[in-house]
């Protein structure tokens, strides 16, 4: 095996076991009774290892040949497919996997370095779950580059003697790309098989930098949409923080995928109009709570968002009785809005129509 392709194992493996003790459950939301009022747990989400990379923020067309697709602001309804993660735990439940904090790692983080082809035949052997974490970081380096990836360059490079599960491995690490990082796999070329990849739930925002280290942020902005939205459409920052902290998230703490988190959530977010940070009227002390911004209200909805919690949990949106009626409302709403504004163009060419032929008739 050449020095490249020995490099890019020990960076894989490195970046692979960090990202497997995240457990990061996306949209880690539950309620204690599903029919009843709204209340938030996470969820441990089993196999939930990722690959890390970079992404530039262009936008690109998906089907030319070279190019990514970075935001989606395309209809989402093929999206949301049968979860595989059918566990419901509470954050404070034994379950150590997904408590288990990342202070430890003395490494945080590494650049993702794609395979070299030419030694793809001197790659180590690996399982299918190495496989699976391999191929989540190849997906997370075409994102950062904005290529589209082929079906023929997986089975060569990563999938290569178990191509009878070749299916089982895709689908697998794009459900982690979907959970940690809220990034959507798409076939995007039938006929040659490529894939490209897409930001979820038609939010146009993944916090991606131009530097190594950066990591699309998508995944921790839906799961706190959600929270949010499951909580009555608000939650106060203990809310989301006793959902971050056993996920190993902290406020103060540096992590090696969201820096800051704190700042990212308070500042960013907010500054993105994501999310609004104010203040809870008559809290004395004084508290802060978080409510949907006006951008994450215009780009998706919260059917979507309800719709990715019930994936999380390998269940229906129905499930969640209120939420589910109170999505359905604002579906309603949205749809009668989209009528009337069409009513009201349809009625407006039509009158300038009928002027232009009047005045043509008056010469």
């Amino acid at each position: 095996m050449s020095q490249s392709s020995e490099e890019c194992a020990a960076d894989q493996g490195q970046t692979c076991e960090e990202t497997q003790k995240l457990q990061v459950a996306a949209a880690s939301i539950d309620v204690e009774e599903p029919c009843s009022s709204p209340h938030l747990m996470a969820t441990s989400l089993k196999d939930q290892t990722s690959e890390e990379t970079q992404v530039s923020k262009d936008v690109e067309e998906p089907c030319s040949s070279s190019q990514l697709l970075m935001a989606s602001d395309q209809d989402d309804s093929e999206d949301e497919t049968a979860s595989t993660s059918s566990d419901l735990q509470h954050p404070y439940d034994s379950s150590s996997e997904s408590t288990e904090d990342l202070d430890d790692q003395e490494v945080q983080g590494s650049p993702v370095i794609p395979p070299d082809q030419s030694d793809s035949t001197d790659l180590p052997v690996m399982t299918v779950d190495g496989k699976v974490d391999f191929l989540v970081n190849y997906m997370l380096y075409k994102y950062q580059v904005k290529e589209v990836m082929s079906m023929n360059d997986i089975m060569t490079l990563i999938v290569r003697e178990d191509e009878d599960r070749f299916h089982e491995i895709l689908m697998r690490a794009s459900e982690r790309m979907e959970m940690v990082f809220g990034l959507d796999v798409k076939e995007v070329d039938p006929i040659n098989h490529c894939y490209a990849l897409f930001i979820k739930l038609g939010l146009t925002y993944d916090g991606m930098r131009n530097d190594e280290y950066s990591f699309p942020k998508t995944g921790l902005l839906i799961l706190i949409l959600g929270v949010v939205f499951m909580k009555g459409n608000r939650a106060t920052e203990e809310e989301i923080w006793e959902v971050l902290n056993p996920m190993g998230i902290y406020a103060g703490m540096t992590h090696f995928m969201f820096g800051d988190p704190r700042e990212l959530i308070t500042d960013e977010f907010v500054r993105e109009q994501y999310l609004e940070y104010q203040p809870i009227a008559n809290s004395d002390p004084i508290q802060y709570e978080y409510v949907w911004g006006l951008r994450a209200k215009a780009e998706t909805s919260k059917m979507r968002v309800l719709e990715f919690v019930a994936k999380v949990h390998g269940s229906d949106p129905t499930v969640f009785l209120s939420q589910y009626e109170e999505a359905l409302i604002e579906e309603e709403e949205r749809t009668l809005t989209m009528l009337l504004e069409h009513a009201d163009s349809s009625s407006t060419s039509g009158e300038s129509s009928s002027d232009t032929s009047s005045n043509f008739s008056q010469v």
